[in-house]
């Protein structure tokens, strides 16, 4: 009987050695994610653009097509405004702060909507007719639609309209500016760049689970 007392009591002290040492690799684990947890990097990049109509220049100057600053914070993030938009008045570049983010996606939010053989600016509907037709050019190649396309860092896209001969649809490509990378290599005030997302107890809390 003495011997089956001590059997039990030895099988009793593993099961809890078992027992803690599970906790305390639960602990361990969960201590190091918590320790280690960088929040994700932010996703903020440029591309360049242009539309032509008829052979002018949209100017895109309604202040209704720029986000204000005050609107881009990191409690926007489920905006749609805030994956793709302008800022202060400088219409031939977008911001694009989410992954997958596509040039359908940029178009509405300013209210347009572009896609093969169409171009819907608000104010008016201009389809393929009458020897016009819409044009994508986009990174120097022509494409028949760009609504799918995801935005890619540093990208030229010219959207024309009108009758415009392949050295004319040339020099409006060629007009589109390459700002893009002065604003990815420098700190961008007038944009969401300065709201980058910290470290938090609470973010590496919810890191754990």
């Amino acid at each position: 009987m003495e011997d089956n007392k001590i059997i039990e009591k030895i099988k009793n002290i593993n099961l809890k050695v078992l027992l803690l040492g599970f906790i305390l690799g639960i602990l361990v684990f969960f201590g190091v994610r918590f320790v280690t947890y960088t929040p994700p990097k932010e996703v903020h990049y440029h591309a360049n653009f242009a539309v032509y109509i008829d052979g002018q220049r949209e100017k895109f100057e309604n202040p209704f097509y720029y986000q204000e600053i005050t609107t881009c914070s990191i409690d926007s993030d489920g905006d749609p405004a805030h994956r793709v938009h302008m800022h202060d008045n400088i219409s031939d570049l977008i911001h694009v702060h989410a992954p997958a983010v596509t040039w359908g996606n940029f178009f509405q939010n300013i209210g347009w909507n572009v896609g093969k053989g169409y171009i819907d600016t608000s104010d008016k509907l201009l389809v393929n007719e009458n020897g016009k037709k819409l044009n994508f050019v986009l990174n120097g190649e022509a494409i028949d639609d760009i609504t799918t396309k995801i935005i890619g860092d540093r990208d030229k896209l010219l959207v024309s309209y009108g009758d415009d001969s392949k050295d004319q649809l040339k020099n409006q490509f060629d007009s589109v500016p390459a700002s893009a990378e002065e604003f990815d290599n420098n700190q961008d005030p007038a944009s969401c760049s300065g709201n980058h997302k910290e470290n938090t107890v609470k973010d590496r809390l919810k890191n754990l689970l």
